[in-house]
């Protein structure tokens, strides 16, 4: 990669996945295979596993490769089996090191039948017909959302329905609150009270829906823009009223410098002339809600040589790798050290440089790691990008829209 001058330029985001995954979970639990009625589907690689798992291609075995939601998601409706043999649920080598034991304790205790066929805790995951007859669960909050998103989903179509204690500090509940607020979309009342979802048994009643483009994807241009010179963006396809909880990426920039403006169809946004990082004092950003949005601020701030601390972070270590270590070494290649620790922290200081060697950066297989650094090439002229295709996960169009502001080589 290698930077060009300022620029103006129109982006086609991609969908969002979240929405889109679990719009499909309920098309299924609704015993419906017609996704005609879902428009602006995610084409990532992650939905488009989620489809094949779901409608197209269903076999006893069933290889989601790295797609994280894809696993947790299909644990929850697969303890649903009605066929009469059982599923096994596996993935790539990373996949098999990710926990998933929570949900499957959780699933268990309901009445399902899962089995770990490797290691304790972890996939492949062995998934016997079986009832679920009980009506309530408590569960580890602090862990991952997708385990109570998944439980969620599944809680209408079970005989008693289903009742959720959330058990310690919840982690990304914006995520939660879209799954609630795609389940009453589809007329599906969830009680909420104090920690506490209580769900009676109803039918999914399917309707048209539009998937918003990803707040997520979103992200990276909103860090282009912030290291580049002077330019504008014009981000299609998102909405005012969002479900995505790093819609708080709008805020979160304003700090770097970075002005929105809505559009019809879209959202404008726009580099502060008058910004300078050198005047920025100590930034603080706690990050609990949208840990997704770690790796793209982290790598801004970087960028621009802003003294900054980042907070809530856990979850990032059960990721498609473990992000913050990930983080830590890459940007160790442009002598800019990130202080993190086990309690889901990590802190930049602001003094240091971003260097210019021509550096190489490794992706683990993470797709956030590739579109994270891509845009440190707008500060050192030249970033090689490893293994670049793990972008497909969530954003296949990446390295195309990419070029419209660097100017992109491959190798």
């Amino acid at each position: 990669l290698a930077n060009k001058s300022t620029f103006e330029v129109t982006i086609d985001l991609p969908a969002s996945k979240s929405e889109s995954n679990r719009v499909l979970i309920i098309n299924a639990l609704a015993n419906s295979s017609d996704e005609s009625l879902i428009s602006n589907l995610s084409n990532a690689k992650d939905t488009e596993v989620l489809v094949k798992s779901l409608f197209k291609d269903f076999s006893s075995i069933i290889d989601i490769g790295h797609a994280g939601t894809a696993m947790r998601f299909l644990t929850a409706y697969y303890a649903l089996n009605n066929r009469n043999e059982a599923v096994v649920l596996t993935g790539s080598p990373r996949m098999q090191k990710r926990p998933i034991n929570v949900l499957v304790e959780a699933l268990n205790k309901l009445g399902a039948e899962i089995s770990y066929l490797k290691e304790e805790g972890y996939p492949p995951l062995k998934i016997q017909k079986a009832g679920i007859t009980k009506r309530e669960i408590s569960i580890n909050a602090s862990v991952s959302s997708q385990y109570i998103s998944a439980l969620l989903m599944i809680a209408p179509v079970l005989k008693k329905g289903l009742v959720i204690n959330l058990k310690g500090e919840l982690v990304s509940k914006p995520y939660l609150d879209m799954t609630i607020d795609l389940m009453r979309y589809f007329n599906v009342e969830v009680v909420e009270t104090n920690n506490r979802f209580e769900i009676s048994p109803q039918k999914y009643n399917l309707k048209p829906i539009e998937i918003e483009s990803d707040w997520s994807a979103a992200s990276y241009w909103f860090q282009i823009l912030a290291l580049s010179e002077e330019g504008s963006v014009i981000l299609k396809g998102l909405k005012q009223k969002s479900r995505q909880g790093d819609y708080a990426l709008l805020e979160l920039f304003k700090r770097l410098g970075i002005f929105s403006t809505w559009l019809d169809g879209g959202l404008k946004i726009i580099k502060n002339k008058t910004f300078d990082p050198v005047k920025i004092e100590d930034l603080s950003f706690d990050l609990i809600k949208t840990p997704d949005l770690a790796q793209t601020l982290i790598c801004a701030c970087a960028g621009l040589g802003i003294n900054a601390s980042f907070f809530g972070l856990s979850t990032l270590k059960i990721k498609e790798t473990n992000r913050l270590v990930a983080l830590q070494k890459e940007l160790s290649k442009f002598s800019v050290k990130l202080d993190v620790n086990e309690k889901g922290e990590a802190h930049l200081k602001g003094s240091q440089t971003i260097r210019k060697p021509k550096v190489s950066i490794e992706t683990y297989n993470d797709h956030r790691m590739a579109m994270c650094f891509a845009p440190l090439a707008l500060k050192v002229g030249n970033v090689d990008i490893n293994n670049p295709e793990v972008v497909v996960k969530s954003y296949p169009k990446f390295w195309e829209d990419l070029a419209k502001v660097c100017t992109i080589e491959v190798e």
